[in-house]
């Protein structure tokens, strides 16, 4: 999508994002520019312009279990971790304005997410 950008590299925040998301076993090319780019963008609003690395690997977490869907996640990951990110989810779907749901919402609708995750969490699209 944004061919001419790799001219010039990447950023370094979607860089940090790209090791956030394989650290979760989700390759970085499998994630569209589009979502990478508004997934920094959520980020930078809600850590006042300058998110960390672990706010950015959260926000890849997020990403990684909605994209790969609970199973294939919890397959690559932590049991532990598996359980704490569907538990961030379900709590996110319930309040509906965190970075978490932001996240979701963003999966929903560039249409990324797992059909699995869809049912799991009772999320609807619209």
């Amino acid at each position: 999508m944004f061919g001419l950008f790799s001219l010039f590299g990447r950023s370094r925040d979607i860089q940090l994002l790209d090791a956030s998301l394989r650290d979760v076993g989700l390759h970085p090319r499998l994630v569209p520019d589009a979502v990478k780019i508004t997934t920094m963008k959520l980020l930078k609003e809600a850590c006042a312009g300058n998110p960390d690395p672990a706010a950015t690997a959260r926000a890849a977490e997020v990403l990684a279990y909605c994209m790969l869907g609970w199973q294939s996640f919890g397959d690559s990951n932590d049991p532990h971790l598996s359980e704490t990110v569907r538990q961030r989810i379900d709590t996110a779907t319930e309040e509906g304005d965190s970075l978490d749901a932001r996240l979701v919402m963003l999966t929903l609708q560039a249409g990324v997410i797992q059909p699995s995750v869809i049912d799991r969490h009772g999320l609807e699209i619209t």
